[in-house]
């Protein structure tokens, strides 16, 4: 079985950037997230680094430059990350996750509905 890699709140922006534009140099990233992030882009190097040593990206030479792309699908990442903050905070329990959001915020008519849908359709579920 296959495990997911865990990845740092840092790793998870430049894994957006990966998702939404790859196949991307690594200037491509740089480009997209030093204004916002105010990171450098050495250390933009060094997530990427990471990410392909946790297996979350592949990349390839294209002259001097390497071009990356996911190796882990978003659903997938974002399925694993969810379950482990469920495991985590909640002891995997899906009510008392939902309780907690539900009595801690305030919910429009429309999350509402949204929830409701989400619910029913689980029902439907085998």
């Amino acid at each position: 079985m296959k495990v997911t890699p865990r990845v740092s709140d840092a790793e998870w922006e430049v894994m957006k950037v990966i998702w939404r534009e790859a196949p991307c140099s690594a200037l491509d990233v740089i480009a997209e997230l030093t204004p916002g992030s105010g990171w450098r882009p050495a250390t933009i190097k060094t997530l990427l680094n990471r990410l392909i040593a946790k297996g979350a990206l592949r990349f390839k030479k294209n002259g001097r430059a390497y071009v990356y792309s996911p190796a882990v699908a978003e659903d997938e990442l974002k399925r694993a990350e969810a379950d482990s903050f469920l495991r985590r905070v909640f002891d995997g329990g899906l009510s008392p996750m939902f309780a907690h959001f539900v009595q801690s915020r305030r919910l429009s008519a429309r999350e509402i509905a949204d929830l409701e849908a989400i619910l029913r359709d689980g029902r439907k579920k085998p």
